[in-house]
């Protein structure tokens, strides 16, 4: 008898999933000009992958194409290399479908699987409609004439089945996570540790399994204050709690502008075991290292097995989680070591920018 997981399994695997044109061996490559990066922006995908590899010496020039802008007149199609981030809007789809003659080829960038988070439970209905509209229903047209198709993770490549996905990891530029902190920073307590937990709201397994993990350590340690993002699905687990200070997403710009000038002691970054989150990037590695904090990550293909690195990687256990978040809280050197050993990872992460894009 099939279960409901495995029914939602078989219907993301329904779902139209992209594929390359089928391009004979002597295609003509045709010299790249300029660059068009298309998506909504801002946003945090843009930042994470592309910003520092377009400005890599020897890069063409490029422009930023939002999907929702009222006309593309000032597009020059001759020799653009045309990358989709994500997501189209039939307005350019239709742009690059009557250019398609002057192009220098087509790219699509994924960094989800989003056949899979639609048809996930944790997804809610109004962003599973934009996922379908902006994410899937484009593929009907972008297939046949995708020229590359970029992943984030070697396991969302996997996933997309017929695309042959070259890896694109993330690559962010320094000053995302490079910033200094020192104004105000003397007024704070240093007893009193604020800890985090920024995600989407596609992680409600991971709030139902902080929740108990955060009342205790609450309950242990009277100076230790708690900030959460949540949505309506999970408001509920923090609303009555003490010292818990319950918020809402952000725009990627204020999100942005808001954590440069900040501080969060401890920053905590669990996974549940799914295929979703098997897929995701370490992207949340750049957050934590902008904010200045110790971070907490699950071992998992995202951020790896523990190792000499220094970053605090555990597993995805309640006992663990709540052992390691004491020894943090009461040991600052334990964080500011935690702390260097994510920005030297981040820092190798944003190395990777420097080779810029390749086309062909």
């Amino acid at each position: 008898m099939i279960n409901t997981d495995q029914l939602r399994f078989h219907l993301a695997r329904g779902l139209p999933s992209p594929r390359l044109r089928a391009t004979p061996a002597n295609y003509p490559h045709r010299e790249v000009k300029t660059i068009i990066l298309c998506g909504r922006h801002p946003n945090p995908t843009m930042d994470y992958y592309f910003t520092a590899r377009l400005m890599a010496p020897g890069m063409p020039p490029h422009h930023i194409l939002d999907i929702d802008a009222p006309n593309f007149d000032n597009l020059d199609p001759n020799g653009a290399f045309v990358i989709v981030c994500r997501y189209a809007s039939p307005s350019v789809l239709s742009w690059i479908e009557s250019s398609a003659e002057q192009l220098a080829g087509l790219g699509l960038f994924l960094d989800d699987d989003i056949s899979a988070v639609i048809a996930s439970r944790e997804s809610s209905l109004s962003y599973k409609a934009s996922l379908l509209a902006r994410g899937i229903l484009p593929l009907f047209r972008l297939n046949g004439r995708l020229d590359i198709i970029w992943a984030s993770t070697p396991s969302l490549a996997q996933s997309l089945r017929y695309a042959s996905a070259r890896i694109l990891p993330p690559a962010p530029p320094k000053h995302l996570w490079d910033v200094l902190k020192e104004d105000g920073m003397t007024e704070r307590d240093p007893k009193r540790i604020l800890m985090g937990y920024h995600a989407s709201g596609i992680h409600i397994q991971e709030h139902f399994f902080l929740q108990p993990i955060i009342q205790d350590v609450l309950t242990l340690r009277p100076d230790v204050r708690f900030e959460v993002f949540t949505d309506k699905k999970t408001e509920h687990l923090w609303r009555e709690m003490d010292r818990v200070q319950i918020r809402r997403q952000l725009p990627w710009k204020a999100y942005l502008d808001e954590s440069a000038a900040r501080r969060i002691d401890i920053m905590l970054v669990p996974l549940s075991p799914s295929h979703i989150n098997n897929c995701r990037a370490p992207t949340k590695r750049v957050d934590v290292a902008r904010l200045g904090a110790a971070g907490i990550f699950s071992v998992s293909e995202a951020y790896g097995d523990q190792d000499e690195s220094g970053e605090i990687r555990i597993a995805y256990n309640a006992d663990v989680w709540r052992e390691t978040i004491l020894l943090l809280v009461d040991d600052p050197c334990r964080r500011s070591n935690a702390a260097a050993a994510t920005r030297t990872l981040v820092e190798q992460m944003s190395q990777e920018a420097e080779a810029g894009l390749r086309f062909w």
